[in-house]
């Protein structure tokens, strides 16, 4: 019947006029209308609801997509087309929704991560309760994000006939493609299960000091695929997320924040090291980056020439126990060089008995020339 009345009044337009220009305002109708419902939530929700601010804006382009596909499925019927492009046009309605609905997925993940998270300051001082958390959850949330995508686009993929059949064979069989692509997905599922692996055991934390291939940073990120290291000067060590699995590595923070750092001294045998371990107090308790559990200084080894001082002092956090080492060694140097000079290092040399007696002989012949 409504066809019927829209080829009355419209029987003049081309065919192809109709459907498009009805898809055209469908779509317009859709995002005045969103629009609308844009202004009314900002109006409704203002200043005082951030986190529901927060949603709304993350969910405005799914929303807009809805409004579309509602408004264009309740058109199609009114058009003027052939079973062929009703079919065409179910479909893509159908497609658009899969997507909706993996879009959809995607946003209550984030969103859900977020509000979880919202309880926790990985800058605060004490972050390890913290820090653990973070980990757990966005590494979760990323490996449910790969997940969804992946399930989504397999869904939209299963609504053409041709890709059906095949991914039905597929799964079905144990043939020679199955197992291309078996392997081929093995490094996304190896990183993927990794992930999962780290999320519940937690070898490494975000904002971790790690020492990794012999280079020493902090993780930055963790994504589904590999693991961000900042390193000390501002570099980027990129590993796979399955390294931190399968290889031994380093965690400075793996229990605490804490560490103690080490300060190596050379200095000559007479040495006072009583003094020199006074002193090493003195610095410590004058530092803002000691945290008052360990100071202390032991004579660790012993050359030919020098013994070596070792310096031990402890820091909240490895940035701090850095720079208190440098501290530490900056100013034991200047201790050693204003008021000890006769400890610092020295060469000795010994002479062997012939130049000995050449240097008696010389000696002897000075005096009896004057």
């Amino acid at each position: 019947m409504l066809q019927a009345v829209t080829s009355f009044y419209f029987g003049a337009m081309p065919d192809w006029l109709l459907p498009v220009g009805l898809a055209l305002g469908a779509i317009a109708v859709a995002i005045v209308l969103h629009s609308a419902l844009v202004a009314t939530m900002r109006r409704w929700i203002g200043v005082n609801h951030p986190y529901l601010r927060s949603v709304f804006t993350n969910t405005k382009g799914a929303t807009r997509l809805a409004l579309i596909i509602i408004i264009v499925s309740l058109a199609v019927p009114v058009a003027p087309l052939s079973d062929g492009v009703q079919s065409f046009f179910s479909r893509a309605l159908g497609l658009a929704f899969i997507i909706l609905a993996g879009w959809v997925a995607l946003i209550a993940t984030k969103i859900a991560a977020d509000f979880y998270l919202r309880r926790f300051d990985v800058l605060a001082d004490d972050n390890l309760l913290a820090r653990k958390h973070y980990t757990q959850v966005r590494i979760l949330q990323r490996a449910a994000e790969t997940l969804i995508v992946i399930v989504t686009v397999g869904a939209a993929l299963m609504t053409f006939e041709a890709v059906r059949q095949y991914g039905i064979s597929l799964f079905a069989s144990a043939g020679v493609a199955g197992l291309v692509v078996a392997l081929a997905a093995r490094p996304v599922f190896a990183n993927l299960i990794a992930g999962v692996q780290i999320a519940m055991t937690q070898p490494i934390r975000v904002y971790d000091a790690v020492v990794v291939e012999g280079e020493w940073g902090w993780i930055e990120e963790i994504t589904s695929a590999f693991v961000v290291i900042k390193l000390w000067d501002w570099r980027r060590l990129v590993v796979p997320l399955s390294y931190f699995i399968e290889k031994p590595f380093q965690n400075w923070t793996r229990e605490n924040a804490s560490i103690i750092g080490t300060v190596l001294v050379h200095a000559d045998y007479t040495v006072p090291v009583d003094r020199v371990r006074d002193k090493l107090k003195e610095i410590a308790k004058a530092s803002p980056l000691w945290d008052g559990q360990v100071v202390n200084l032991q004579v660790t080894d012993a050359t030919e020439g020098t013994v070596e001082l070792r310096a031990l002092v402890s820091a909240r956090t490895s940035p701090a126990a850095w720079d208190l080492r440098c501290e530490v060694r900056e100013k034991l140097i200047a201790f050693l060089q204003e008021e000890l000079p006769g400890s610092l290092p020295r060469v000795r040399a010994s002479m062997s008995d012939g130049a000995v007696r050449r240097r008696r002989v010389s000696e002897a012949n000075v005096e009896h020339a004057s």
